[in-house]
């Protein structure tokens, strides 16, 4: 059967099992979008129109970190291309597959500057695992398919599709290929026998070890895994920002997340250990501080599928390029050949009471006063009542860092942030895709009053679509984290970062026609909260808190973990 090219765009899409889009129409895609309609019901597809292309891709990446499944987004050539820069910048720094499809002119107007024309493949070579643009309309689905591959095999990322719109419109007949095998990209699964029995033994003879968990490990679905090593060698147990929930917060061996904004006793157990054991980690330079006395004198053990990752930042002494999932595997099968061969397995006693005490002397704290609403208080009282149990998102900035700090995951892939890029507006956006991804769950946007401005016309999307999506407005009035920094490093030189004209946030949701509430005190916080996630549909909760609270711990710039700002 002849279909023509955008027909097969959504056939693909149908045969990789797609069952959600996030986008935004313009003219170089108005073929897809006709092919959409006329054919909605039997591609099982339901297109989510949001109000810019950004949180189409914040979206996307959403529905990807909530599921683990990759991502589709389709906006337009030029502006809507360029508009979807920073979401696909988003996904490539933080490991999140997603198949982006943008608009192109046709391919005879390519290079003449026709209207809307953008060189999309050159401005997203840099943050995409890979692109294409499509110059036969015989090679669209075999790049579909191909592109799918590639954004979730090996290290995930986001892959983009340009398509001219003369490939849309041309017609073939359609066959979507079964398989798909690119020569030149095959990652290594497995992790070298040798490598995994050295770092093992190790693990079995380090009076000092600590477990470091990335965002890797969620990717590889290795939750069981993880948790089996910790308990099996008594291992203390740290997450990065990226991957929390990837081992439970509540655990006793859990020691919560490290580096800039971690725990006391957490950055001192990296600091003071013998042996750090990163599974899907990559040192980040807000995780290690001053590189040069990050845990000095410890032994590294790092498990990657991307072997660039390792000894990038860090000299590596133990090094196993595999899945983290399949890595981990190999090595519980080794311990117990050790073990069976006579290694014994330490409990590590002193060592996890030092950890104990550590955690003692300087707990995450906050100081209440009178009627001043706290954050920290909010997010406390949001774990309270959800269970902490709730699907979260964040934007980036204080409110983040309190939520990394306090909500306490103890479950994978409920835990949505920018990481890598720290792209405020991603929040809300997030949790739209997350809430589409997961229907029957609680889904709460926790969002700063800044960053929230960035993306606040997507209270059309949720109110279209009816998506329940729970806004939890932290407004404190300034660009938070900016704030803080120059508090503390710029001598309260707060160089416009008071944001002093706002909206009214509860007037505006409801102008939405969407449901909002405000808390003003310290003693309405519950109530409120209460009252917004038990409310049907979409909610926004306004709390207006302390105006120049702090987070702390906090690491300087260039300092080492040790050298942590307690309060």
């Amino acid at each position: 059967m002849k279909m023509r090219g955008a027909r097969i765009l959504l056939e693909s899409l149908r045969c990789e099992g797609v069952k959600h889009i996030f986008g935004y129409p313009g003219g170089a895609v108005l073929h897809i979008y006709d092919e959409l309609v006329k054919h909605a019901e039997n591609l099982g597809i339901t297109h989510y129109l949001v109000r810019h292309e950004q949180a189409a891709l914040f979206g996307a990446a959403g529905y990807s970190q909530a599921t683990g499944q990759t991502g589709v987004a389709l906006v337009t050539s030029g502006p809507g291309g360029t508009n979807a820069v920073t979401g696909i910048a988003n996904a490539f720094m933080d490991s999140l597959p997603l198949v982006v499809f943008t608009g192109q002119v046709p391919t005879h107007l390519i290079g003449n500057d026709a209207f809307q024309e953008a060189d999309l493949t050159g401005i997203t070579r840099s943050c995409t695992k890979h692109n294409y643009l499509v110059k036969h309309v015989e090679d669209l689905a075999p790049t579909i398919k191909e592109a799918f591959y590639v954004a979730s095999h090996g290290r995930p990322g986001p892959v983009l599709v340009d398509l001219p719109k003369d490939m849309t419109a041309q017609e073939i007949e359609f066959s979507y290929p079964e398989t798909i095998e690119v020569r030149s990209y095959k990652p290594q699964i497995y992790g070298e026998h040798k490598a995994v029995k050295k770092a093992v033994k190790a693990m079995l003879t380090a009076e000092r070890p600590v477990l470091y968990i990335g965002g890797g490990a969620l990717a590889a679905g290795a939750f069981d895994e993880v948790r089996e090593l910790a308990e099996k060698l008594n291992l203390p147990t740290t997450c990065t920002l990226m991957g929390l929930g990837g081992f439970p917060a509540s655990h006793p061996l859990s020691l919560g997340m490290l580096g800039m904004h971690g725990g006391y006793w957490t950055n001192m157990a990296v600091n003071n250990c013998d042996l750090l054991i990163s599974i899907g980690a990559r040192f980040d330079d807000r995780v290690t501080g001053k590189l040069s006395e990050f845990a000095k004198g410890a032994k590294f053990i790092h498990v990657d599928i991307d072997p660039s990752c390792i000894s990038k930042n860090v000299p590596c002494d133990y090094p196993v390029v595999g899945d983290a999932k399949i890595v981990l595997q190999q090595m519980l099968k080794e311990i117990e050949e050790q073990v069976n061969d006579g290694h014994q397995i330490s409990t590590h006693s002193a060592w996890h009471e030092q950890i104990a005490e550590w955690r003692r002397q300087h707990p995450f704290w906050w100081k209440e006063e009178g009627d001043v609403i706290k954050p920290q208080y909010v997010i406390h009282e949001l774990h309270r009542i959800t269970k902490g149990q709730a699907v979260v998102s964040a934007d980036v900035g204080q409110h983040q860092m309190w939520t990394a700090q306090l909500y306490g995951f103890d479950t994978p892939r409920n835990w949505l942030n920018s990481g890598g890029l720290g792209a405020m507006g991603y929040g809300f956006p997030a949790a739209v895709g997350a809430a589409v991804a997961r229907p029957n769950e609680l889904v709460v946007s926790v969002v700063g009053d800044g960053g929230f401005q960035m993306v606040l016309n997507e209270l059309a999307t949720i109110k279209q679509y009816n998506i329940p999506v729970k806004i939890l407005l932290i407004n404190n009035g300034f660009l938070g984290m900016v704030r803080q920094w120059q508090e503390q490093f710029y001598e309260h030189r707060y160089s416009h970062s008071n944001i002093e004209v706002q909206p009214d946030f509860v007037r505006l949701a409801e102008a939405y026609g969407i449901p909002a509430l405000r808390a003003t005190k310290m003693n309405e916080v519950t109530h409120t909260l209460e009252k917004g996630l038990n409310t049907p549909g979409p909610v926004l909760i306004e709390m207006k808190v302390a105006r120049e609270e702090n987070v702390f711990p906090i690491v300087p710039a260039g300092a080492a973990l040790k050298d942590m700002i307690l309060a």
